[in-house]
């Protein structure tokens, strides 16, 4: 199986931690050149000098920006390009806040919209020459089971996350011709901040123990126990890696067997 990255350049977003973190490991351990994006610079530099480097000639880089920024997104990213042509995009971002869809305001909506929409639209154009150049191209949304089967109390993580997962399966269609796969992997409880965030709300709300509140989640996990971040983020490298060259358009599931839905 092909497995290589060596020579590929991977570019990592929400690299600072959980998934996004983990990711980059393994993009670097399948010898690509990875760049570390996110908002905490510290974080980044700090990640960037541990990476691996098992294979001559890896580089690894970082670049601080908040996703929210769509100007200073689109000219850090395309200054990156120009540079050095980005080969793997890794579409990773932390989601909403938790609550329901019919008390959030228009404006949790449009934030979430840009981090995670237009954010991704951003990217891929400030990359895709480069990409279409090489004649390879892995583009990784990390998103959500919700886009097979919405999630209670998330109501615009669920809409958002379903528009990204549009975008997707629509520039799969438009980009495979060129060498360039676009897939959704989707996680489900992942032992990250993520998910100390929402049992930390559903305490809130609900006035259960946070044991209460696991006990409770698990119950639907055939697994029986959270995800760790690293499960993830193999499936994430795989389908960047030349062996998953004929993977494109899907939402794969990493959940434990949680999401019923059959496709």
């Amino acid at each position: 199986m092909q497995l290589d990255l060596a020579g590929r350049h991977a570019l990592v977003c929400g690299a600072s931690q959980g998934i996004g973190r983990a990711s980059a490991i393994e993009l670097a351990e399948l010898g690509a050149s990875v760049t570390l994006l996110a908002r905490s610079a510290a974080a980044l530099q700090a990640l960037a000098a541990s990476l691996p480097r098992p294979r001559a000639g890896q580089q690894h880089d970082w670049r601080s920006v908040d996703m929210l920024d769509t100007a200073r997104l689109h000219t850090v990213v395309s200054e990156l390009a120009a540079t050095q042509p980005v080969h793997i995009l890794i579409n990773n971002s932390g989601g909403p806040p938790a609550g329901p869809a019919h008390t959030a305001t228009p404006d949790a909506f449009e934030t979430a919209f840009r981090q995670h929409l237009l954010a991704g639209q951003t990217l891929l154009q400030a990359l895709l020459p480069g990409m279409r150049a090489s004649g390879y191209g892995r583009i990784v949304n990390v998103i959500s089971t919700s886009v097979k089967e919405p999630l209670a109390g998330l109501g615009v993580s669920n809409t958002v996350r379903a528009a990204v997962a549009g975008w997707a399966k629509t520039l799969a269609g438009e980009l495979a011709a060129d060498g360039i796969t676009v897939n959704n992997v989707l996680p489900g409880y992942t032992r990250t901040a993520r998910l100390d965030g929402l049992i930390a709300a559903s305490v809130a709300r609900s006035g259960q123990s946070a044991e209460a509140i696991e006990t409770n989640m698990l119950a639907g996990v055939p697994a029986r126990r959270f995800g760790e971040a690293a499960e993830v983020a193999a499936v994430v490298a795989f389908l960047c890696t030349p062996a998953a060259a004929y993977v494109n358009g899907v939402s794969l599931a990493v959940d434990g067997g949680r999401t019923r839905a059959l496709s």
